[in-house]
């Protein structure tokens, strides 16, 4: 069964509009398998009208600018086109972590990989992506269930479970076209129900020591600290198994030009953030470190955030400002919110709320650079839904539309080969 959504009137070209779709697109979401809130099924048939199909941009010396290297300073309001090309192109390798992932949880192979790591980029992606897959990677749930919970309901209890891989270009030409060696760690979104457990567990917690932050306060979200460093007898975390895979791309590539780009959706955003803290802080001689975000959630406090400024992170959030997920979880207080407030009774009550969420461990602060999308510009999603707010193929289509911040969303003659392949 399946649920289509699409326009009922013809879209209007908006001010900022320089062509108009021939076709409108339809937005359908798979029922199958069923989960609580099953992200990745959401999806919609390619975008057709007349376009120009553009060629990949030679990056060359400037790949560092486009890694964030400056901050993205002057690439995003506007937005600059060879930025939003890799955009895409990050996006395209979180998806095919969607496409791989076997959902059905009648499968006895539920919760893996569909595909051997020699055919899975041909399989759920772009063909010629120049990537090769050199590891899979699993995240493990700390969250132990008694017994009698599982009688209660017939959803398998995964504990560890794959969410993602690594993938190493090799292709001389992209090489050469990137201006580097890149490597792309890729993770996916929420997917079993322990992964739902571990999402629930809001409060901040100690980043640990062997994660280079020797400060007290400085704390990460407990489910999201759960899922990286927690592991079985079988399964090793996924703190060890990044850790060991990166350290040999270093060691085998470490003397040419290398970037390291970790690229998640939703909970696999979150987890990208504290993997690329864990590379920054406690690998030596690790490479350029970049986070090209999608619809991530907060994932730790203040002190978190300058030990990320610190270690040379370069985080880039893609935000829908419709999306829910972005605005959790916790809450993020501000000092100069107090201090600017009119009246003194004011400020009494918000230092009060201010000491009482930080006593919850509740108070969470936005890292990295934001860039900021709307679904509410784009006349073909549908107003209010909270899945399609959230989704990757959303954050896709609204960056492929994506202008300026006077300009959100815009049509366009040119088709870029990312949203091409969805």
């Amino acid at each position: 069964m399946t649920l289509s959504i699409s326009p009922t009137t013809q879209p209007h070209t908006s001010p900022c509009s320089v062509s108009k779709p021939n076709v409108n697109p339809t937005f359908s979401h798979a029922t199958t398998p069923s989960l609580p809130f099953n992200k990745s099924q959401l999806a919609w048939d390619r975008i057709k009208h007349d376009s120009v199909q553009c060629n990949s941009p030679k990056l060359g010396h400037k790949w560092t600018q486009y890694q964030g290297i400056n901050q993205w300073d002057g690439l995003l309001d506007p937005l600059d086109d060879n930025l939003r090309m890799e955009i895409l192109r990050y996006g395209q390798f979180v998806e095919s972590t969607y496409r791989a992932f076997d959902f059905d949880t009648n499968s006895p192979t539920y919760a893996t990989c569909r595909y051997p790591k020699t055919s899975l980029l041909a399989r759920t992606g772009p063909r010629k992506s120049g990537y090769r897959v050199t590891k899979n990677l699993h995240a493990t749930c700390g969250v132990e269930l008694p017994n009698w919970v599982s009688s209660l309901s017939q959803l398998p209890r995964v504990q560890s479970s794959w969410i993602g891989y690594v993938a190493v270009c090799e292709d001389r030409e992209e090489i050469a076209r990137l201006g580097r060696r890149d490597v792309v760690i890729a993770l996916r979104g929420t997917a079993t129900c322990l992964e739902w457990l571990e999402n629930l567990r809001v409060t901040l917690t100690k980043l640990p020591s062997h994660m280079g932050c020797g400060y007290e306060d400085c704390m990460v979200e407990n489910g999201f600290l759960s899922l990286y460093v927690s592991k079985t007898g079988a399964c090793p975390s996924l703190q060890d198994m990044v850790r060991e895979e990166v350290a040999r791309v270093i060691e085998s590539y470490g003397d040419e030009p290398l970037s390291i780009t970790i690229t998640g959706h939703s909970l696999g955003a979150a987890l990208a953030i504290l993997s690329a803290y864990d590379i920054t802080a406690t690998l030596k001689n690790a490479p350029m470190v970049t986070v090209v975000s999608f619809g991530a959630p907060r994932v730790g406090n203040e002190k978190f955030r300058s030990q990320l400024e610190k270690s040379g992170t370069r985080i880039l959030r893609i935000v829908n400002s419709d999306d829910v997920i972005t605005k959790v979880p916790g809450l993020v207080v501000r000092d100069d919110d107090v201090a600017c407030s009119g009246g003194v009774h004011a400020a009494g009550l918000q230092s009060w709320f201010r000491k009482v969420v930080d006593d919850m461990q509740l108070v969470y602060a936005d890292v990295g650079q934001e860039l900021r999308v709307s679904s509410r510009e784009s006349q073909y999603l549908k107003k209010g839904d909270v899945a399609t707010c959230h989704d990757l193929k959303t954050y896709l289509h609204l960056v492929n539309g994506f202008v300026s911040s006077s300009c959100p969303y815009t049509t366009k003659t040119t088709q870029y080969p990312a949203e091409a392949w969805l």
